[in-house]
């Protein structure tokens, strides 16, 4: 069962744009897809624990600010060097124009 923790609204997130989002000691990523589907994964690279907030988004790929590391934000899914470790993800809902979180 999902504890399901208030991120921000809808509309903070600009369309195919990450956000970071800090709970309970953990960061995390939040994403809004170009179909205006939200997303989230864990929000430090595997590779060197850099914020992946402050990454590049396109075509619903994550690449992280510091050495280029890619991620498909839907599924975490790394996409090649130098990151081999796949992002936890979690679930997203959207209620009345606000984005949570499951944890």
């Amino acid at each position: 069962m999902n504890n399901w923790i208030e991120v921000c609204a809808a509309d903070a997130i600009d369309e195919e744009d990450v956000i970071r989002f800090d709970h309970d000691g953990k960061t995390f990523a939040v994403y809004r897809s170009p179909e205006d589907d939200y997303f989230a994964t864990d929000g430090l690279c595997t590779h060197e624990k850099i914020h992946l907030a402050d990454g590049l988004v396109m075509d619903n790929i994550i690449e992280c600010p510091k050495h280029n590391g890619r991620f498909d934000y839907r599924t975490g899914e790394a996409k090649g060097a130098p990151v081999c470790v796949n992002l936890q993800t979690y679930p997203i809902k959207v209620e009345n124009g606000t984005v949570f979180i499951g944890l």
